[in-house]
Formats: C-alpha cells, structure tokens, sequence
C-alpha cells in the first residue's frame, strides 16, 4: 500500500511519536522511509552571522541521524535523509513531490488560539495542500507544557 514514507522532523521530543508511527509503517509495508529536516530561512536567519546557516544545518543532520537510528533499529530497509532550506511547509511538500511520497506522518505541537495564529501550524498546511495523504500524530496528553 504504501512503497514511500516521509517522516518531516525538527528533532523535538513532540515527533518522537510521529517517528515511531512512520518506522512501524515503514517496517509493516516493507517501504522506504524518508525523514526531512527544514532549515528555516524564512524567520530571519541572520547568513551574515558566520556559521548561522551551517550550525542550524548540523542540527539537522542530528535530528536526521536520530531517525535514521531508530529505523534501522527497527529494521527499516531502505532509509532517505536530506536536510533542506526554505519555508518548512513547501520544503515538505515539494519533496512529497519529487521523491513520490505515499504517505507523510507528521507530528502536532499542540498549540492552540494565539499561539497557533500567529506561528501557524506546518502540519495544518501540509494537510491543507499535500496531494500525498497525511497522518497526523498527536503530542500524548500532559507531556509537553
């Protein structure tokens, strides 16, 4: 049913439960799990700062690199991980369509009213303008304040 799962990650402890939903899908459908890390240039990223962009970067390829363990831990045969740059929303959907991604697994954060107004949501944009379906996994109650 599914031959290509996207797990996007920011590293937080809030997509840990999407990542273990994407790794069990992973390992249930025999497919291959990709796992995405947006650096956000879109939210004044100072590049004239030395090392801003960079650093941001190797904290991704750290996030990656947890997915990544934990895939393979399971058992996940075939693992993709990039790291790339732009607003999280469409660097998420724009890999959806170049690498033909059957399914996205995404975590919430959870926020609510003002908080979620001003910041918007990535997964609630995902959702709205993905044509790959999206499955979204929600912060277990009481563990994130």
């Amino acid at each position: 049913m599914y031959e290509q799962i996207l797990v996007p990650t920011d590293g937080s402890e809030e997509t840990q439960d999407a990542v273990d939903h994407a790794v069990d899908l992973a390992v249930t459908y025999d497919a291959t799990l990709h796992t995405l890390y947006v650096v956000n240039t879109n939210v004044g990223v100072d590049s004239a700062v030395i090392g801003t962009l960079e650093a941001l970067e190797e904290s991704g390829e750290n996030a990656i690199e947890a997915v990544i363990d934990r895939a393979q831990d399971a058992g996940v045969g075939t693992i993709e991980g990039s790291v790339a740059r732009g607003a999280p929303h469409q660097a998420i959907l724009d890999y959806v369509d170049e690498n033909d991604i059957d399914l996205v697994v995404m975590g919430t954060h959870g926020r609510s009213g003002l908080d979620r107004y001003l910041l918007g949501s990535v997964t609630e944009k995902v959702v709205r303008l993905s044509d790959a379906p999206v499955m979204t996994v929600g912060t277990p109650t009481g563990s994130v304040e």
